[in-house]
């Protein structure tokens, strides 16, 4: 796996963001309505889960995928190298989300994948190789090679302006198109 040295930092030359800016833009970006998604992987001592909802898609040839994960989540450094899967939340999965941002509800159903751990029932999955790591200023890019990927149907859960909402199925895909 790669990592890549960075190039400056996220203020620029002005230097980092004031705290109202800070807040300013935080609310700024939260106004992208988002998926939800957890990051799952087996790490040297535990099964781990990280909520997030910066994930997008990189590349078809050869299919990539890319998720953001804070510097400050405690699972962050043992994600490092290792195959993880990204796990698509539907509408009715809120309490996973929850779960893995830190507010345990009921443990959660696992399913062993081929190459990652996912989660039972989630509305789409990506199991990852691991493929390259950047530095991403207070959070690290990591970047996985799709060795499997599923999808089922149903509502996904989003998250906009700061709280969770729902897209319904009939705005989702493009498959019919095709």
């Amino acid at each position: 796996m790669m990592i890549a040295t960075p190039r400056g930092h996220a203020g620029g030359a002005q230097g980092p963001l004031s705290a109202p800016r800070a807040n300013h833009f935080r609310g700024s970006l939260g106004r992208f309505a988002t998926g939800v998604a957890i990051v799952t992987f087996d790490g040297a001592t535990k099964r781990h889960g990280i909520t997030v909802n910066s994930f997008t898609s990189v590349s078809m040839d050869p299919p990539l995928v890319l998720v953001s994960i804070a510097r400050t989540a405690r699972a962050h450094d043992e994600l490092a190298g290792r195959p993880f899967t990204v796990n698509i939340l539907g509408a009715e999965q809120r309490y996973l989300a929850m779960h893995f941002a830190g507010r345990p509800g009921p443990e959660p159903l696992w399913v062993e994948g081929g190459t990652a751990p996912r989660l039972s029932n989630v509305l789409a999955y990506f199991e990852c190789r691991p493929w390259a790591a950047y530095d991403g200023g207070d959070h690290t890019l990591y970047i996985g090679e799709v060795v499997d990927f599923n999808y089922r149907n149903g509502d996904a859960l989003a998250f906009a302006n700061g709280t969770f909402t729902t897209i319904p199925e009939s705005l989702l895909g493009m498959e019919d198109l095709l």
